[in-house]
């Protein structure tokens, strides 16, 4: 396979380095990239005198794939369900849509909803996700089922399933279960972590549980913490303690632990998180959907790494990240901060997901060939000093045109290259129509 005229952004100490030429790709794997002249292919290409062979994409961004760090693909097939009770307050959407859902899911609904986050990431340019799944209907081997799913399509994620007490013991105890059943199969490409729902609907016993299970098994957790009030309120009244604090005591934190939401964080919390090496994951859009706020990121400690993730509202991480960047200057925060955090972020994605995945790209010779083509051909010089400026106000607001994984074309010219994918669409429609109905 062969990639011409492509700006590349390699990854080097922290930096975007754009450089114009060809990507040659042979089973898996960037053999060579060689830079040309961005200047003579604009004559040549006015001459019309460019070479035909290879896939020619005119002078589009090649970037590494985006990573969805907090995604729910059980939440897919929930689009205009008619929802009977308040959705006042976050407690009312947790009650009256979420926790409804996830009593009804089936194995088949899972595995349409499954796959419709797969095309949609896809289309967003997502070949990385963690995934923080659950169904308390069907909880024994879903995470396989999932990860199958997962393999025939050519993703990448680390699954988990969301343990909660908050369908008694029996419920927990199996999820915890499955947890431990999926972490003996995880491969190259399908990890696993230690699901976890919220510290308000986990008792101290099943927090004892989670600690010898990450410590027998080599594992992080993936939960959410103090999405709004309600985490701190509840863990406070129910168990004596606050949410980091729990997680803290029961060892849960660590290098390979991601902490979605953050909204009501403080300095004693960050500290905590600060010293386990976890990292905080952002999901913006579900905050401001959900009405809970968002963090102050002037209290943020820069040693924290900052993932963003879309809550399974959507695929697209890169509005979501065009959002957190907005976000920041919505909080008066100067244009120079705001690009400074936006490139903490970006940078601390990519050695974050390193810690699952050693082998994550960097557009450099010899790297996996993962990558993404955006439909955006930048109209003013394209440099490492101003990535960030074409990446907000340009490629964020394209879409993505091509999508190579591990060497081979999982969407090129927006067609997605996934097989029986008319079959699949079928799935997806059946299966959220009997959702629907239920519901």
């Amino acid at each position: 396979m062969k990639i011409t005229n492509a700006w590349i952004c390699q990854i080097e100490d922290n930096k975007i380095k754009p450089v114009f030429g060809d990507i040659y790709v042979r089973n898996g794997s960037i053999i060579d990239i060689q830079k040309k002249n961005y200047n003579s292919y604009v004559v040549e290409t006015e001459n019309k005198t460019i070479a035909k062979s290879g896939f020619n994409v005119q002078g589009r961004v090649v970037t590494v794939p985006q990573i969805n760090f907090h995604d729910h693909f059980y939440s897919r097939l929930a689009k205009g369900l008619s929802i009977k009770g308040a959705m006042d307050n976050f407690e009312n959407i947790l009650k009256n849509l979420w926790w409804k859902l996830d009593k009804l899911l089936d194995r088949d609904m899972i595995i349409a909803s499954v796959q419709m986050a797969a095309l949609e990431s896809i289309q967003n340019g997502v070949t990385y996700i963690f995934d923080h799944h659950v169904s308390h209907k069907f909880v024994k081997d879903c995470l396989s089922d999932i990860a199958d799913v997962l393999k025939k399509i050519g993703l990448r994620a680390v699954l988990s399933f969301e343990t909660s007490d908050r369908n008694g013991e029996k419920l927990s105890k199996a999820a915890l279960k499955e947890n431990e059943r999926y972490s003996k199969f995880q491969n190259g490409d399908l990890k696993a972590i230690l699901g976890l729902h919220a510290s308000f609907t986990l008792n101290d016993s099943t927090l004892e549980q989670a600690e010898k299970l990450i410590e027998g098994n080599d594992l992080g957790v993936h939960i959410h913490l103090c999405e709004g009030d309600t985490d701190r309120k509840e863990s406070q009244r129910l168990y004596g303690n606050l949410p980091t604090r729990r997680l803290k005591k029961y060892n849960l934190l660590n290098e390979k632990s991601i902490l979605a939401h953050g909204v009501d964080l403080i300095d004693e919390d960050y500290l905590m998180i600060k010293d386990s090496g976890s990292a905080i994951v952002y999901c913006i859009d579900s905050n401001l959907n959900n009405a809970v706020g968002i963090p102050e990121y002037k209290n943020l400690p820069v040693e924290i790494p900052i993932l963003v993730g879309t809550d399974g509202m959507h695929a697209n991480v890169a509005k979501s990240m065009k959002q957190l960047f907005l976000c920041h200057r919505y909080q008066q925060n100067s244009f120079d901060s705001a690009f400074q955090f936006l490139g903490k972020s970006y940078f601390d994605q990519i050695n974050f997901v390193k810690r699952y995945y050693p082998d994550f790209p960097s557009l450099q010779l010899g790297d996996r060939a993962d990558f993404i083509v955006w439909d955006y051909i930048p109209p003013t010089p394209f440099t490492f000093e101003n990535f960030f400026g074409h990446y907000i106000y340009g490629m964020c607001e394209r879409p993505i045109q091509s999508v190579i994984q591990n060497g081979k074309f999982l969407m090129k010219n927006y067609q997605i290259n996934v097989s029986s994918k008319q079959e699949i669409e079928l799935n997806i429609h059946q299966q959220g129509r009997k959702l629907f109905n239920k519901f």
